[in-house]
């Protein structure tokens, strides 16, 4: 029986290593897209508040200029 059981565990790693294997070896393209256009519109979104915080301190410091 003590031979029984040590020949299940290579049994077992074996299996696990398949399930492994083939998970890792699943078609991941999908979701390469989804995450390009993530950060794309990440940039984007960064772009768009530097620009705008910019604009901003331009402004402040105009008012603040004018009530001196």
């Amino acid at each position: 029986m003590a031979s029984l059981a040590w020949l299940l565990i290579p049994l077992f790693a074996a299996i696990g290593a398949a399930i492994w294997g083939s998970w890792a070896a699943r078609d991941r393209t999908a979701g390469d897209i989804s995450e390009l256009a993530g950060y794309a519109r990440f940039r984007e979104a960064m772009g768009q508040e530097e620009r705008t915080g910019a604009k901003a301190d331009a402004l402040r410091e105009k008012d603040t200029a004018d009530s001196l």
